[in-house]
């Protein structure tokens, strides 16, 4: 499929619309309880039956607008749709609260298994905005399945142990605010491990 032309905003705004939109609502609706065919469900219940066709709907536009998914953006639907729908199905938010920790270990698992392939594939998806040697994108790439494996930790800490709405602000603010700070801490390797695009010197 071919990518069309799309003003720059609108893809971060289809990727991080439907989680402000979760925060959003949650706000709005935590304290509420919704009787729904004979059964009862709280606000974050509702809101989490909203977030999956927001989530799919919302990974259509992409792949329509760009032509493509990447392997994160497929998990991320097919685990909301999955642990969405069991919460809402047995009105358990625990399932739902479950899925970052999933989605982590999985990529985890992922990266490891490439480096023990002497491979990176995290190299795959980041290559082009950061070009790295061999040794860099190895190092980068065990560097970010251990930050992975430790987001899945505190995912579990703080949804077993803390509040719900503890766990909302974590979801929203939280995991972004700590990948944004990883890469910020991975200045050194980069300089030390950046290569010159083809051409230059």
């Amino acid at each position: 499929m071919t990518a069309r032309p799309t003003p720059g905003w609108l893809k971060p705004a289809l990727e991080l619309g439907p989680v402000a939109l979760f925060f959003a609502g949650y706000l709005w609706l935590r304290d509420d309880t919704f009787l729904i065919g004979g059964n009862e469900y709280d606000g974050f219940i509702v809101v989490t039956a909203l977030f999956i066709p927001l989530i799919l709907a919302s990974t259509a536009a992409l792949w329509w607008l760009t032509g493509k998914l990447s392997q994160m953006q497929i998990v991320t639907a097919v685990l909301v749709t999955v642990f969405g729908g069991l919460s809402v199905w047995l009105n358990d938010e625990r399932f739902f609260k479950m899925k970052p920790t999933l989605i982590y270990l999985l990529f985890a698992a992922v990266f490891f298994f490439g480096l023990w392939r002497g491979r990176s594939y995290l190299q795959l998806v980041l290559s082009e905005a950061m070009p790295l040697t061999h040794a860099g994108w190895l190092l980068l790439t065990k560097r970010m399945a251990w930050f992975f494996v430790g987001l899945a930790v505190a995912n579990e800490v703080i949804w077993r142990t803390m509040s719900t709405d503890a766990w909302v602000n974590f979801k929203t603010f939280g995991l972004p605010i700590a990948m944004f700070a990883f890469f910020i801490a991975q200045a050194g390797l980069m300089k030390t491990h950046a290569t010159a695009p083809e051409g230059e010197d």
